[in-house]
């Protein structure tokens, strides 16, 4: 097919921007390419993108796809209004090989070619972001703010990292290389050697309900810069988002004359259950998923024939034991607690306390002292309703209410969840965090604290001494795994004591931290979002070993 883009013109239009990521990644510096203020993208893209997104809904988004053999879709925002749009429903036996048949040829093209048609995809994202940002905060129950940074320039900036990663990955082989062995008085030994990165087949990314973007397009685009075709599967709560991903891909893909169903959807009808059927189809060779434990563990288990890239379930932790800043670790610790209201797999649950109290700068606080103080904080946070609004956003799904109103009856509360009023949409479920006192003394395998509690749900964890948060710590991690832990500690004895628990346990650790950095937050191109070391996830947003297993090196050898 021709090609509207070439490659000489995307690279003049991407190059320095792939050059940039590459040393980005390797600096781990701040950088990003994709602006966070809605104010950059031009003074009418606020009323475009909501425009934009308003004419999507109710309506039928046609790809184009081969396959197609019905219609799906049911998505409801969490703040209320029903979406109405229909996605196509695939045939797989006719999708599938569809999918494959353009392989070859982006193969062919090479890790440069590949890697700025994937950047090309991502700035048309970029330019879109407020349309995009409704679409994840329509489906994901975000506040917009949110919806925007993290839907939008974060997760662009999550998938140029992967691209960037890949890039680096496939080039540590030259393409050609000539070899001469010598052979004393006898003429050398002279071989002529290719080596080219073959994809592994067909990726599929499983998406989630919360983060659809910022956690699918790392894998969508390692996959595709590393020369496999995607295939992408919504949460059925999360669709357009991703949807309209798909659809900015194969219009590039068409463009830059490659087959654009090498970026396919797959919709499920209600309960359909179509991953499972998916995930151990022989062409299936990737699968990068994000959502429970449970599922997670039935991919890694089953779809033998792929390789599986999860982040499941864990149970984060905070270790208290002084500061030189009170107030400071408070208002730190209630944003971190409250944002997004706690929907994310990165904020912390667990609140390891020594029962008789830690050193700060404002003197000895006693356990309770602590939890009062911090349950003010929170409450002085969220005080305002306007302000809750744009911090808490809304509850994902009626699960997420459920976990919060069976968490009063755990232990003793010491912050109460309130419901509050979202004007715009009365029809949201908004409700602030609730935090419940518990006792590490008391033995108990079942004990709430060492499962996730998913939502606005903290612990406030008495223990005997910080060496008994540590041991705590150490358990959680081994056993459940964690995506963030966070310490609070003057002392350089227990700093040290704390990191290695974490090196140990391989677990991402934020000390002390009282500023505008929260520990359930991570910048692309220079922090890692989960580690690959512990049953929270297998696999690292994003470093070598997300991108080199998704291709292989194939050498051929000719006589000189």
């Amino acid at each position: 097919m021709a090609a509207e883009l070439t490659v000489p013109q995307l690279s003049a239009k991407h190059r320095p921007t792939l050059d940039q990521a590459l040393s980005a990644i390797r600096s781990r510096a701040y950088w990003s390419p994709h602006p966070e203020h809605p104010k950059a993208y031009g003074e009418t893209a606020p009323a475009d993108g909501l425009a934009a997104f308003e004419a999507v809904r109710g309506t039928r988004l046609d790809l184009g796809q081969p396959g197609t053999d019905g219609w799906a879709g049911a998505e409801v925002s969490p703040f209320g209004p029903e979406l109405g749009i229909e996605y196509p429903h695939v045939d797989p036996d006719v999708l599938l090989p569809a999918m494959k048949a353009g392989m070859g040829a982006w193969r062919d093209a090479g890790p440069e070619a590949r890697a700025l048609v994937c950047i090309e995809i991502l700035a048309r994202i970029s330019a879109r972001t407020h349309e995009f940002a409704h679409a994840v905060m329509h489906t994901s129950g975000q506040a917009f703010m949110m919806a925007f940074q993290a839907g939008g320039p974060h997760a662009q900036d999550r998938g140029l990292e992967a691209v960037a990663y890949a890039y680096e990955e496939q080039t540590r082989v030259p393409g050609q290389a000539d070899w001469s062995k010598p052979q004393g008085k006898k003429d050398p030994l002279e071989l002529g050697k290719s080596f080219t990165a073959v994809p592994r087949g067909i990726a599929l990314m499983i998406g989630c309900n919360t983060f659809p973007t910022w956690n699918g397009y790392p894998g969508l685009f390692a996959s595709l810069a590393t020369g496999n075709a995607v295939l992408v599967k919504p949460h059925p709560r999360a669709v357009l988002p991703l949807a309209l991903t798909v659809q900015v891909a194969r219009e590039v893909l068409a463009e830059a004359g490659f087959d654009p169903n090498l970026v396919a959807l797959a919709v499920e009808r209600p309960g359909e259950g179509i991953a499972k059927t998916l995930a151990v189809r022989p062409e299936i060779k990737l699968i990068d998923y994000t959502g429970s434990t449970e599922f997670g563990d039935w991919l890694e288990t089953n779809a033998r024939q792929a390789q599986v890239y999860t982040e499941k379930a864990g149970v984060n932790t905070v270790v208290l034991d002084s500061t030189d800043n009170y107030k400071g670790m408070l208002s730190n610790l209630a944003f971190s607690l409250s944002l997004y209201s706690g929907q994310m797999c990165t904020t912390p649950q667990n609140l390891l306390i020594p029962r008789e109290g830690i050193a700060t700068d404002a003197g000895h606080k006693t356990y309770d002292e602590v939890v009062a103080d911090l349950a003010a904080s929170v409450g002085g946070l969220l005080g305002d309703d306007a302000r809750a609004n744009a911090l808490l956003g809304a509850l994902v799904n009626p699960d997420v209410r459920t976990r919060l109103e069976a968490a009063a009856a755990l232990g003793e509360v010491a912050l109460a969840s309130r419901e509050v009023v979202n004007p715009e949409f009365p029809d949201a479920v908004v409700r602030t965090p609730v935090m419940v006192k518990l006792d590490a003394a008391k033995p108990d395998a079942d004990a709430p604290y060492l499962s996730e509690c998913f939502g606005p749900v903290s612990f406030a964890v008495a223990v005997d001494t910080t060496a008994d948060a540590l041991d705590l710590l150490r358990r959680t991690v081994r056993e459940k795994g964690a995506m963030t832990v966070g310490a609070y500690t003057t002392s350089a004895d227990t700093e040290r004591a704390i990191e290695e628990v974490c090196l140990e346990e391989s677990a991402q650790l934020s000390l002390n931290l009282t500023g505008g950095v929260f520990v359930n937050q991570t910048a692309a191109f220079s922090d890692f979002h989960g580690s690959g070391g512990n049953p929270a996830a297998n696999a690292a947003l994003c470093d070598g070993a997300f991108v080199a297993n998704r291709f292989r090196v194939v050498e051929v050898r000719r006589q000189a």
